[in-house]
Protein backbone atom coordinates (compact mmCIF):
# COMPACT_ATOMS: atom_id res chain seq x y z
CA UNK A 1 0.00 0.00 0.00
CA UNK A 2 2.46 2.18 1.34
CA UNK A 3 4.17 1.88 -2.67
CA UNK A 4 1.46 2.85 -4.43
CA UNK A 5 0.62 5.53 -2.26
CA UNK A 6 4.38 6.66 -3.08
CA UNK A 7 3.84 6.04 -6.44
CA UNK A 8 0.81 8.14 -6.92
CA UNK A 9 2.49 10.94 -4.78
CA UNK A 10 5.35 11.05 -7.36
CA UNK A 11 2.97 11.10 -10.08
CA UNK A 12 0.63 13.73 -9.09
CA UNK A 13 4.46 15.63 -8.42
CA UNK A 14 5.06 14.97 -11.62
CA UNK A 15 2.15 16.00 -13.72
CA UNK A 16 1.60 19.51 -11.92
CA UNK A 17 5.13 20.15 -12.97
CA UNK A 18 4.76 19.55 -16.42
CA UNK A 19 1.45 21.83 -15.95
CA UNK A 20 3.01 24.76 -14.20
CA UNK A 21 6.48 24.58 -16.68
CA UNK A 22 3.98 24.05 -19.93
CA UNK A 23 1.68 26.77 -19.09
CA UNK A 24 5.05 29.08 -18.63
CA UNK A 25 6.27 27.73 -22.25
CA UNK A 26 2.86 28.13 -23.69
CA UNK A 27 2.49 32.06 -22.64
CA UNK A 28 6.18 32.64 -23.77
CA UNK A 29 5.52 31.02 -27.19
CA UNK A 30 2.30 31.80 -27.72
CA UNK A 31 1.22 35.14 -26.10
CA UNK A 32 2.69 38.14 -28.46
CA UNK A 33 -0.04 40.80 -27.43
CA UNK A 34 -1.66 40.93 -24.21
CA UNK A 35 -3.96 43.39 -21.57
CA UNK A 36 -5.34 43.02 -18.17
CA UNK A 37 -6.31 45.00 -15.12
CA UNK A 38 -3.62 44.52 -12.74
CA UNK A 39 -3.62 44.89 -8.57
CA UNK A 40 -0.19 45.38 -6.78
CA UNK A 41 0.47 44.78 -3.38
CA UNK A 42 3.58 45.72 -1.55
CA UNK A 43 4.65 44.30 2.06
CA UNK A 44 7.79 46.04 3.22
CA UNK A 45 10.22 43.54 5.16
CA UNK A 46 9.22 44.12 8.86
CA UNK A 47 11.51 46.64 11.34
CA UNK A 48 12.44 47.28 14.94
CA UNK A 49 9.77 45.07 16.34
CA UNK A 50 6.99 46.47 13.84
CA UNK A 51 4.82 44.63 11.87
CA UNK A 52 5.47 45.05 7.78
CA UNK A 53 2.78 47.60 5.96
CA UNK A 54 1.36 47.21 2.96
CA UNK A 55 0.74 49.48 0.28
CA UNK A 56 -1.82 48.79 -2.67
CA UNK A 57 -2.39 50.17 -6.55
CA UNK A 58 -3.93 49.58 -9.10
CA UNK A 59 -4.10 50.31 -12.88
CA UNK A 60 -4.05 48.37 -16.74
CA UNK A 61 -0.78 46.84 -18.31
CA UNK A 62 -0.24 45.94 -21.91
CA UNK A 63 2.26 44.24 -23.05
CA UNK A 64 3.85 43.24 -27.14
CA UNK A 65 6.78 40.92 -28.14
CA UNK A 66 9.23 41.79 -28.08
CA UNK A 67 10.35 44.13 -25.14
CA UNK A 68 7.70 46.20 -24.87
CA UNK A 69 5.34 46.60 -22.05
CA UNK A 70 3.16 49.16 -20.35
CA UNK A 71 2.47 49.85 -16.65
CA UNK A 72 -0.36 52.55 -16.00
CA UNK A 73 -1.18 52.81 -12.46
CA UNK A 74 -4.28 54.95 -11.97
CA UNK A 75 -5.22 54.36 -7.85
CA UNK A 76 -3.94 55.22 -5.62
CA UNK A 77 -1.52 57.82 -7.55
CA UNK A 78 -0.90 58.18 -11.30
CA UNK A 79 2.37 56.66 -12.43
CA UNK A 80 3.14 55.27 -15.95
CA UNK A 81 5.96 52.67 -16.38
CA UNK A 82 6.51 52.25 -20.58
CA UNK A 83 9.43 50.21 -21.95
CA UNK A 84 9.56 50.60 -26.03
CA UNK A 85 11.98 48.21 -26.55
CA UNK A 86 14.89 50.50 -25.97
CA UNK A 87 14.61 52.59 -23.02
CA UNK A 88 12.30 52.55 -20.17
CA UNK A 89 10.62 55.56 -19.03
CA UNK A 90 8.89 56.10 -15.57
CA UNK A 91 6.71 58.94 -15.24
CA UNK A 92 5.26 60.34 -11.99
CA UNK A 93 2.24 62.41 -12.67
CA UNK A 94 2.13 63.69 -9.02
CA UNK A 95 6.05 64.94 -9.00
CA UNK A 96 5.63 65.15 -12.92
CA UNK A 97 9.33 63.30 -13.30
CA UNK A 98 10.22 61.58 -15.94
CA UNK A 99 13.19 58.68 -15.27
CA UNK A 100 14.51 57.28 -18.35
CA UNK A 101 17.59 54.25 -18.81
CA UNK A 102 18.41 52.19 -21.33
CA UNK A 103 15.90 48.95 -21.56
CA UNK A 104 18.64 46.44 -22.10
CA UNK A 105 21.20 47.72 -18.87
CA UNK A 106 17.13 48.35 -16.61
CA UNK A 107 15.36 45.21 -17.23
CA UNK A 108 17.81 41.86 -17.62
CA UNK A 109 16.77 39.32 -15.43
CA UNK A 110 13.34 40.76 -14.09
CA UNK A 111 9.91 40.23 -14.17
CA UNK A 112 10.04 41.56 -17.43
CA UNK A 113 11.96 38.74 -19.40
CA UNK A 114 8.93 36.66 -18.52
CA UNK A 115 6.48 39.26 -19.83
CA UNK A 116 7.33 40.30 -22.69
CA UNK A 117 11.31 39.32 -24.09
CA UNK A 118 11.80 35.60 -24.02
CA UNK A 119 10.36 33.85 -26.89
CA UNK A 120 10.84 30.15 -24.97
CA UNK A 121 11.64 28.30 -21.85
CA UNK A 122 15.53 27.73 -23.28
CA UNK A 123 16.09 31.25 -23.58
CA UNK A 124 14.51 32.23 -19.77
CA UNK A 125 16.84 29.38 -18.35
CA UNK A 126 19.76 31.22 -19.65
CA UNK A 127 18.90 33.81 -16.54
CA UNK A 128 16.70 32.12 -13.91
CA UNK A 129 16.74 28.61 -12.69
CA UNK A 130 12.66 27.32 -13.33
CA UNK A 131 11.10 25.28 -11.05
CA UNK A 132 7.42 24.26 -10.34
CA UNK A 133 5.80 25.29 -7.33
CA UNK A 134 2.66 23.17 -7.07
CA UNK A 135 -0.71 23.98 -7.89
CA UNK A 136 -2.95 26.54 -4.88
CA UNK A 137 -6.67 27.83 -5.71
CA UNK A 138 -6.39 26.73 -9.22
CA UNK A 139 -3.42 28.42 -10.26
CA UNK A 140 -0.25 26.73 -11.27
CA UNK A 141 3.12 28.32 -9.54
CA UNK A 142 6.71 28.33 -11.35
CA UNK A 143 9.46 29.23 -8.82
CA UNK A 144 11.92 30.98 -10.70
CA UNK A 145 15.28 32.25 -9.31
CA UNK A 146 17.81 34.68 -11.08
CA UNK A 147 21.08 32.87 -11.67
CA UNK A 148 22.90 36.28 -11.34
CA UNK A 149 23.34 37.10 -7.79
CA UNK A 150 24.54 40.71 -7.69
CA UNK A 151 21.11 42.15 -8.83
CA UNK A 152 17.82 43.50 -7.18
CA UNK A 153 15.81 40.48 -7.80
CA UNK A 154 15.98 37.65 -5.03
CA UNK A 155 13.15 35.41 -6.63
CA UNK A 156 10.04 35.55 -8.34
CA UNK A 157 6.84 32.79 -8.65
CA UNK A 158 4.70 32.76 -11.81
CA UNK A 159 1.39 31.65 -11.50
CA UNK A 160 -1.26 30.37 -14.42
CA UNK A 161 -4.59 29.85 -14.80
CA UNK A 162 -4.41 26.86 -18.00
CA UNK A 163 -2.02 29.21 -20.59
CA UNK A 164 -3.42 32.80 -18.80
CA UNK A 165 -0.74 34.50 -16.62
CA UNK A 166 -2.47 35.39 -13.91
CA UNK A 167 -0.53 36.56 -10.67
CA UNK A 168 3.13 37.65 -9.79
CA UNK A 169 5.26 37.13 -6.90
CA UNK A 170 8.24 39.12 -6.43
CA UNK A 171 10.70 39.05 -4.10
CA UNK A 172 13.30 41.49 -4.19
CA UNK A 173 17.22 41.72 -2.25
CA UNK A 174 15.90 44.27 0.64
CA UNK A 175 13.04 41.66 1.77
CA UNK A 176 9.90 43.30 -0.13
CA UNK A 177 7.70 41.50 -1.84
CA UNK A 178 5.18 42.80 -4.37
CA UNK A 179 1.95 40.94 -5.64
CA UNK A 180 0.68 41.45 -8.97
CA UNK A 181 -2.57 40.03 -9.41
CA UNK A 182 -3.88 40.37 -13.57
CA UNK A 183 -7.97 39.95 -13.84
CA UNK A 184 -9.56 40.37 -17.40
CA UNK A 185 -6.62 38.83 -19.34
CA UNK A 186 -6.95 39.31 -23.08
CA UNK A 187 -4.30 37.76 -24.67
CA UNK A 188 -3.42 38.51 -28.30
CA UNK A 189 -5.79 41.41 -28.39
CA UNK A 190 -4.86 44.28 -30.62
CA UNK A 191 -2.33 46.47 -28.77
CA UNK A 192 -2.05 49.98 -30.83
CA UNK A 193 1.77 50.05 -30.96
CA UNK A 194 1.68 53.94 -30.39
CA UNK A 195 0.60 52.57 -26.69
CA UNK A 196 4.61 51.51 -26.14
CA UNK A 197 5.43 55.33 -26.91
CA UNK A 198 6.48 57.99 -24.61
CA UNK A 199 7.02 61.64 -24.91
CA UNK A 200 7.53 63.32 -21.58
CA UNK A 201 4.51 65.89 -20.85
CA UNK A 202 5.49 69.49 -21.43
CA UNK A 203 7.09 70.89 -18.47
CA UNK A 204 8.36 67.54 -16.65
CA UNK A 205 11.54 67.44 -15.46
CA UNK A 206 13.56 64.21 -17.29
CA UNK A 207 16.31 62.24 -15.42
CA UNK A 208 18.44 60.44 -17.41
CA UNK A 209 20.31 57.50 -15.34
Amino acid sequence: MKTIVATLVAAFALAAQASGLDSLENFVKSARTGRAEFTQVVTGPARDGQAARSKTSSGMFEFARPNRFRFDYRKPFEQTIVADGQTLWLYDADLRQVTSRKQSQALGSTPAALIASAPDLATLRKDFTLEAAGEKDGIQWVQATPRAKEGQLHSMKAGFRGNELAALEILDSFGQRSVLTFTKMELNASVPPEQFQFKPPQGADVVKQ
